[in-house]
């Protein structure tokens, strides 16, 4: 069966955003040319964890002497998206593997999403799937200015959640929290 593409090169708009309220949220990858856009499920640390590899990228490409770049130090005024996520959000797949990548050709940053299936390994536990036939997969094509943009919003929409409790670091709750017992004490 061929694999499905959900393509976006030079989207109108890509975001990370959630439903739901702090504790119970869900994060969501979204994609828009137009008037299609496609909505792939994240957990919060591969919001995370995305928005961290992509500033990563974009400073290797600043510190890069071959690279003939321009990349921003900040995000572009005309960039800052701060809206909510499309209505209505639509979960096209819960992201498993996650690729980034670079096209100096096209001087464009490349994230790849794939979907999460549950496969036993030898062992019986589930395990992430051989990507190099997948069913499905989101490939979103963004400019430097976009992804500097992308990295600020996500970080944004990330830390929005629940404060950290500031003895253990766990979420507090809006109902309270009690900290798990510590060693010795």
């Amino acid at each position: 069966m061929p694999t499905v593409v959900h393509e976006f090169d030079w989207p109108d708009r890509v975001v990370v955003g959630t439903v739901g309220r702090p504790g119970s949220r869900t994060f969501y990858l979204q994609a828009r040319t137009g008037a299609r856009s496609t909505s792939v499920a994240l957990e919060k640390e591969q919001s995370a964890l995305l928005a961290e590899r992509i500033d990563e990228l974009l400073h290797e490409l600043t510190v890069d002497e071959s690279t003939r770049v321009s990349v921003p130090d900040d995000t572009p005024l005309e960039l800052i998206d701060d809206d909510p996520l499309d209505q209505p959000v639509e979960e096209q797949f819960r992201a498993g593997l996650m690729r980034l990548g670079w096209d100096p050709s096209t001087a464009q940053v490349i994230i790849e999403a794939y979907p999460w299936v549950e496969a036993a390994d030898d062992d019986g536990s589930g395990a992430e799937p051989d990507p190099e036939e997948p069913s499905e997969v989101l490939l979103v094509r963004i400019p430097v200015g976009t992804a500097r943009a992308f990295v600020q919003r996500t970080r944004r929409v990330v830390r929005s959640g629940r404060p950290p409790c500031p003895i253990c670091g766990q979420p507090v709750d809006e109902d309270g929290h009690v900290c798990a017992p510590t060693d010795g004490v």
